[in-house]
């Protein structure tokens, strides 16, 4: 494809030099990535600026750059004011518009928007729709499943990955939408069908700084002009403030206060939950769901939501929603053929681990016990009051290390004591992850629940950073096959 091709609709190009007709064959953001007839983007980002490598990438196989500034390489460059949105445009069209041939929804908020996503890729697909999913789990299309880096990938992995679903005939692309991605541009030029907002805390203050910058870049995905229907959780405390000024056909939905759906008659139980759908025209339907706790009822009610939106029947909507058997990392409950459950959950947020531990108090037959920590590089300021929230809900808390990434763990590990001291609870500190799920498996009696915060889905622990093999159903089973051995030595010892 030529170049100027590719810059068609992108409305941030100032100046343009060297030929346009220069064909395209890849588009290439990573300085470290050889290519053929490529096109650069030099980013500047927070660590580094991608211009000083524009040189060496040229060297890669580049044969164009996109720049924010002109450098001294004698290749075409087109320059931009706007290098991150530019980045979109162009994978857009180098991919094909491949969104514009399906349907996009697309979920932001804190909490809520990966199981939203499987809730309603479920209902998807009891209509009758061919529905993938992007999101923090990475990519599923077609029955396969594909990993990601980020929730809201790159725009050019994002548009490669929306080209694979339309070629085999996506209908309905389900889509996690950061924060991140919405301050980064990552999403522009795209339309969504629906944009649904879950709710907001604290999380990701090491970028944004404070709530209100982070609650404004959530509402900008509403004001941007991408979003056509909007469905908004009104429970929520700034549900009010990003309605207000939107001028977009929305639906609210919630438990509390008046919205257009909303749950009642709901019963909680270790097995799922049971409620009723109540729409604002008086209809009413039933759900049973085999996944628990009340923010899975505030995501069904998300996930139907939209499915109304879009003009899917109630019937299909209770279908999916209860077809739903696990969501990976959240809320999964492990088979470990043991006496007390064992449960695997991203929890790694503030209101997102008082909401497991909640949920899990509410069915345990004796204690709770659970192990946590927090992520290195990232907002310290939730770390005393995760500290709190353990000491104050769990019989028992592990204090261990997440993803220390570039930090000390002792460092992350004394910062969470500093908020579950005062609780006066039962802790202990086992910076080593494995030896931290050791010791919570040792220690669990009949009727006990285990959660194990923080990781969920991921397969990797990133320490200094170099990310390590650790899938932590892996390490459970394994550890649970020990402690059987064990076992089976000692009877055999006392038989003898």
């Amino acid at each position: 494809m030529k170049l100027k091709e590719l810059l068609a609709e992108v409305p941030y190009v100032a100046e343009t030099r060297g030929s346009l007709d220069t064909e395209i064959r890849e588009l290439v953001s990573s300085s470290q990535d050889k290519s053929e007839n490529g096109l650069f983007f030099c980013i500047v980002g927070a660590r580094f600026d991608e211009h000083d490598f524009a040189l060496e990438e040229v060297g890669n196989g580049c044969v164009a750059l996109i720049v924010e500034h002109f450098v001294d390489i004698d290749v075409p460059q087109v320059r931009v004011t706007n290098g991150r949105a530019s980045m979109a445009r162009i994978a857009e069209a180098f991919y094909g518009f491949p969104s514009r041939s399906m349907r996009m929804i697309g979920i932001t908020g804190t909490k809520g928007k990966t199981t939203t996503t499987y809730f309603l890729q479920s209902i998807c697909e009891k209509a009758g729709l061919k529905c993938g999913i992007i999101g923090s789990t990475g990519t599923v299309v077609a029955n396969q499943h594909l990993d990601s880096k980020l929730t809201t990938p790159d725009p050019i992995d994002l548009q490669k990955m929306l080209r694979v679903m339309a070629d085999e005939g996506v209908q309905v692309v389900c889509m996690e939408v950061s924060a991140h991605a919405i301050d980064m541009n990552r999403l522009d030029g795209m339309t969504f069908e629906v944009g649904c907002y879950t709710n907001l805390s604290q999380d990701h203050l090491d970028y944004f700084y404070t709530m209100d910058r982070y609650f404004e870049t959530k509402k900008q995905f509403f004001l941007s002009g991408m979003v056509r229907n909007a469905a908004i959780n009104a429970d929520d405390e700034t549900a009010e403030r990003l309605q207000k000024g939107l001028e977009l056909p929305r639906i609210t939905y919630g438990i509390c206060v008046d919205a257009d759906v909303f749950a009642r008659d709901i019963e909680i139980s270790e097995d799922g939950v049971r409620f009723s759908v109540q729409l604002h025209d008086m209809n009413e339907f039933p759900i049973s769901m085999h996944m628990t706790g009340m923010f899975n009822v505030y995501n069904a009610l998300a996930a139907a939501s939209c499915a109304l939106i879009m003009g899917i029947s109630p019937e299909d909507i209770q279908a999916g929603l209860g077809a739903v058997t696990r969501v990976p990392g959240r809320i999964e409950v492990l088979q470990t053929g043991t006496p007390y459950k064992v449960i695997l959950d991203y929890s790694h947020s503030p209101d997102a681990l008082e909401n497991i531990l909640k949920t899990v108090r509410q069915f345990t037959r004796n204690r709770v016990i659970a192990l946590f920590g927090c992520g290195g590089d990232r907002d310290k300021g939730k770390r005393p009051m995760m500290g709190e929230i353990g000491g104050r809900l769990a019989d028992h808390c592990i204090l261990t290390s997440d993803n220390p990434r570039t930090e000390n763990p002792l460092v992350i590990l004394a910062a969470i004591e500093k908020g579950i001291k005062p609780t006066g609870k039962s802790y202990e500190v086992i910076e080593n992850r494995r030896e931290a799920i050791e010791q919570a498996l040792r220690m669990a009696q009949d009727g006990d629940v285990v959660v194990l915060a923080g990781k969920g889905h991921e397969t990797y622990q990133e320490i200094m950073g170099i990310k390590r093999p650790f899938d932590e159903k892996a390490i459970v089973s394994e550890i649970l096959l020990k402690m059987k051995k064990e076992k089976e030595k000692r009877d055999t010892s006392c038989t003898e």
